[in-house]
Order: C-alpha cells, then structure tokens, then sequence
C-alpha cells in the first residue's frame, strides 16, 4: 500500500502543476476533504453549475494517472513530464521545440491530446492553423466551457478562411465566469470594438486589464491589422500582469513579441543589405589586427547609423539611410 502511495501521488500532482496553468477560476465554495488509501485530497461541493472545464481537466487526467500507476504503467508519467518540458520550452520562446514535446506526449498517452491546449497555441504560432483549429475543437469537445479555446479555434479559422467564414462556424461554449473572457469572447463570436473592450477594464484588475489588452490584439490580428494589433499586445506585454505573473498566457504575449522582434531584426539586415554590398574597405591590418581577412557582413561594430534605429525601420521602405563607416 506504501509502494502504491508513491506511485501515484507524483502523477497526479504532476498533472495538476503541468496542465492546468490557465489562470486559476474563483470558486467561492466549501471545500471537504476525504481519505483514500491513507491520503487526502481534496473535493469541492457547489450547488451551482459545475465548470465542466475546470472539474474535467482536474479529474479525468488524474483518474488515467492512477489507474496507469495502480497497474504498473508509466507512459502517463512520462507524457506529463514531455508535457512540462513543452510548456517550459514554450515559455522560452523554443515554439517548436514545444510542439515537439507535445507531440511526444500524445505518443506515450493518446488521452491526452483532448486536453492539450498548449499544443494548439504552438501549432498558430508556427502558422500551422488547420491543425491548430483541429486541436482546439478536439478539446472544446471535451471541455464545452472554455472561452479561450473556442476563440483560439475562430483565430486559427480567420488565417484559413477568413473573419467572415470563421464566424459563421464559430465554436459556443458556456458562460465564463470571467468578465473579461465574456466580454472578449461575444466580440469575437458577434463582432464589436476592441477599443471598447480595453477601456472597459483600463481600471479593473491587472489580470483584467491583460486580457482584454491580449485579446484586443488577436482580434486586430485576426482581421489583418498589424500596427494596431501592435499596440494591444505591447500593452499587454508591458502590463503588471504581462510582466510578472507566470501565466502561460503571459508567456504567450511575450512570444509574440519576440516574434515580431525577431522579424524586425530580419527587416533591417534587408535595408542594409544594399549598402553593405557596396562596401569594399581597404583598412590596414593594423587598425584591424587578425580581423582584416573578415568579410565586411562580420564586422558590423564597424558601422554607425546616422539615425536610429526606429527611423532606419521607417526610412528603409522609402530610400537608404546614410551609413557612416569607421576605418582605422
């Protein structure tokens, strides 16, 4: 009975540290506790509805941990622990490696693709959106309450076959018990204005304010609105909320700021490209020492703009900047 004890007890508390880091719902109910094989868990009793989303990805999972360590398996373990190390990679910025660990989980234990949003959020930010889509209507299925999922499914939609298309197909789920989340989710199933929904929780609580920051710059992003999607994510990003809590929605935003980071950095290696071309210098190998046999795109420390960068991003869509080269 000790040798089951350890067994299962990792698994479960595996689970509910790995899978379920949305941010935690209030539940305003008495908790009971009771005893099995010697241990306490904890049980809640609410003579409200249930939340299908919250009761269901705490219980089921954890029911197929035990089971698989009451009867000597471990692939259940070791999906959780590729679980955790995709929503760490994630957390990194390594997207694809993510998605790599999350795929592995589903090999080691094919129960849990049903409940693995973190998958669906890598598969639309490596733009692979039909599969993306797949994944999120798979767990609404399961959890037909989760707000988040079913717009996650509408954005990947809107990439595939656009607002219109998206909306007419889109998933409803059940009442969120979050303010924020119902008003972002009937923005998204009816249509309305993302202005409206940040100012409507600018002074409500941090994590309020995040999320309607978040899902104001999806909802601009999902109709092709790059600069004010910008604008809403950043905030988002920058918030209290965005920058200190370890939601791994807050992890999220962050990546897609280091997306669009990335992708600006490509954008002004492009501008310089021309005059980097046209660049021969002759400096002596004395002012440059070993690093004379190095090809000019190597030795950028070399080079200073004359305006910053901000302006050489505007400036490049039109004309070249002015480049000034140090030699000696």
């Amino acid at each position: 009975m000790a040798t089951t004890q350890r067994l299962y007890m990792p698994i479960i508390s595996s689970y509910n540290s790995a899978l379920f880091s949305k941010p935690p719902v209030s539940l305003n109910t008495p908790n009971y506790t009771y005893h099995l094989f010697g241990t306490t868990f904890s049980r809640i009793h609410s003579h409200q509805t249930p939340l299908l989303t919250v009761s269901r990805r705490l219980f089921l999972p954890s029911v197929s941990g035990l089971w698989d360590a009451l009867t000597g398996g471990n692939s259940a373990r070791e999906a959780v622990l590729a679980i955790r190390r995709g929503m760490l990679l994630f957390r990194q910025g390594d997207v694809l490696g993510s998605l790599v660990e999350f795929d592995k989980a589903i090999e080691l234990d094919p129960r849990q693709k049903a409940y693995l949003w973190q998958r669906g959020l890598s598969l639309y930010y490596l733009d692979r959106f039909e599969e993306g889509a797949e994944q999120f209507r798979l767990d609404v299925a399961q959890n037909p309450n989760d707000t988040e999922e079913s717009i996650w499914c509408f954005l990947c939609e809107a990439k595939l076959y656009g607002v219109d298309v998206a909306r007419r197909q889109f998933l409803e789920v059940g009442r969120d018990p979050r303010p924020v989340m119902r008003e972002a989710y009937n923005m998204f199933k009816d249509g309305g204005d993302p202005e409206k929904l940040v100012t409507a929780f600018s002074s409500g609580r941090e994590h309020e304010y995040f999320y309607a920051s978040l899902y104001a710059g999806l909802y601009y992003e999902a109709r092709n609105e790059p600069d004010a999607a910008k604008v809403h994510l950043i905030a988002a990003c920058q918030s209290p909320y965005g920058s200190r809590s370890d939601d791994y929605m807050a992890s999220l935003a962050k990546g897609w700021r280091l997306k669009v980071s990335l992708a600006t950095l490509v954008l002004d290696l492009a501008c310089l490209a021309p005059q980097l071309a046209r660049w021969q210098p002759q400096p002596s190998s004395a002012s440059l020492g070993s690093r004379s046999s190095l090809s000019p795109s190597l030795m950028l420390d070399n080079i200073t703009l004359s305006q910053t960068i901000p302006q050489h991003r505007r400036l490049c869509r039109y004309e070249q900047p002015k480049i000034h080269f140090k030699r000696g």
